[in-house]
């Protein structure tokens, strides 16, 4: 999800709610406490000189039991950060506290926002001798039913 999308999304709203990939919600008085920009520059495995910017928003939850965050305020801080994302583009990546600061990507699912999983990767594969094998997903044998013979 990115910026605009999100603003989109906020405009049809009359509450602000997250969930957590496991499906529980975010207490409800949880705060954004940072939206900002976070550009990365670094050489991956290979040796290959990369770069990527994010828009990144911090959540967080104190013991303000009444504190709720509107879709409006939510908006009207979107806005004032404008200037530092230069771009309604960027993806959004999301920033919890659990054990330890969490990293999420962002999607919308019409009602609420869902803190989706993110994933390390490597960027060079071929450079670090990893096969392709190694990240394709295993077929599934059914008895009787094989690949193009209609039966799946």
């Amino acid at each position: 999800m990115n910026i605009s999308d999100l603003k989109q999304a906020l405009t049809g709203l009359a509450a602000v709610n997250f969930r957590l990939p496991d499906g529980t919600y975010l207490p409800a008085h949880f705060h954004v406490t940072e939206v900002g920009l976070v550009r990365r520059h670094f050489v991956d495995c290979g040796g290959v000189e990369r770069r990527e910017a994010v828009a990144n928003f911090q959540l967080w939850e104190a013991g303000d039991y009444d504190h709720r965050l509107a879709p409006q305020k939510f908006l009207r801080i979107l806005q004032l950060a404008g200037p530092i994302l230069e771009s309604d583009d960027l993806e959004i990546e999301v920033e919890y506290q659990q054990a330890t600061i969490g990293k999420f990507g962002l999607a919308f699912d019409g009602t609420d926002f869902r803190l989706t999983p993110k994933q390390t990767a490597c960027l060079a594969q071929d450079a670090c001798g990893i096969p392709s094998a190694a990240f394709a997903l295993p077929q599934l044998q059914v008895a009787g039913c094989a690949p193009g013979g209609g039966c799946c």
